[in-house]
């Protein structure tokens, strides 16, 4: 019985004892320093080792890299875009059109905002297109009152027609838009750029009524161009191909020319006629035996179914709401 008994254990020499300070300095490392209050924090120790290691391979790599022209990280390099690139195509077809949806909603604000002012501009120039011979003819006629103006040599107030007498009142007037804050007053000469019109019969502030020669009831004293023969132009009353005047001369035995022009003679003070206007051509000529006297017939200048622009002949300097044409052909 005795031998089955366990020998007691002797202590091991002080040289054989293991020290427990190495593990203790492991978790050290490991976990960091241990607080007072039992938690770890990181070895500041371990952290700046660590920084400096990864400066010094930083700047290890930069240097080889530099001396080998850019050679060196080439095969890291092309292992990185190989693995990388891929990844980077693929999170761009998933993110990519994600981050252009605000791109695209400003590129079709731009874009409407362009189609509409193109829009915009082809409009401007389609009526400008459709108004382009409408502004040809409106500047033609102000160039030929400019030169009426110089051949007559008198001052005019433009004006346009506005309106034109009702048939039924049997007698060929139309409106114009000038009136007495223009200038304008009764018995003066209306004239355009092809020659006589008529004459103011009534006028108000803003407007004025302007009897056309060719209506029945107006008489206009002419004389023949080539001989200065007098005589006195009346109208029929007809506008159109038709619309004639007819002049009876002073003294029967002359006989006027075909195409022969006819001028107003002028009344006293210029009204309501200033001399030297041209009213129309000799068209022909009839002879009354019984009465024993002559008639031509004279196609007026002016086209009284198209007036637009007129202008009306006042003394130089006269005070008016808009732009006289001076008999210099300038405007005041």
């Amino acid at each position: 019985m005795a031998l089955l008994e366990r020998p007691p254990r002797l202590p091991r020499a002080a040289s054989e004892v293991r020290p427990t300070g190495g593990r203790e300095r492991r978790w050290r490392t490991l976990r960091g320093v241990r607080r007072p209050d039992g938690r770890y924090s990181p070895d500041p120790r371990g952290t700046r080792s660590l920084l400096i290691a990864l400066l010094m391979a930083c700047a290890t790599l930069i240097t080889l890299d530099h001396q080998a022209g850019g050679a060196a990280l080439d095969p890291a390099r092309r292992v990185i875009g190989e693995v990388v690139g891929p990844a980077e195509s693929a999170a761009d077809a998933v993110v990519g059109p994600l981050t252009r949806i605000p791109g695209w909603f400003r590129t079709q604000d731009d874009l409407r905002d362009q189609v509409a002012g193109l829009e915009a501009e082809n409009a401007g120039l389609r009526s400008e297109l459709a108004t382009a011979d409408f502004d040809r003819n409106r500047l033609a006629e102000l160039d030929g009152l400019t030169a009426a103006a110089e051949q007559a040599n008198h001052a005019l107030v433009p004006a346009r027609v506005i309106g034109v007498g009702p048939a039924q009142s049997f007698s060929r007037t139309v409106t114009i838009d000038a009136g007495s804050r223009a200038g304008i007053e009764p018995d003066m000469t209306v004239v355009n750029g092809d020659g006589l019109v008529g004459r103011v019969l009534r006028v108000t502030s803003t407007t004025a009524t302007v009897l056309l020669v060719i209506d029945g009831d107006s008489v206009v004293g002419g004389r023949v161009g080539s001989s200065l023969e007098a005589g006195f132009l009346r109208g029929r009353g007809v506008v159109g191909d038709d619309g004639r005047l007819d002049l009876e001369l002073i003294d029967d035995t002359v006989v006027p020319a075909r195409d022969d022009v006819i001028v107003t003679w002028g009344s006293e003070d210029g009204a309501p006629y200033v001399s030297g206007v041209p009213v129309g051509l000799v068209t022909q000529v009839f002879s009354n035996v019984r009465e024993t006297t002559k008639r031509a017939v004279i196609d007026p200048f002016v086209d009284f179914s198209s007036l637009d622009l007129v202008g009306v002949v006042v003394p130089s300097g006269t005070e008016s709401d808009r732009a006289v044409v001076e008999a210099d052909g300038s405007l005041r």
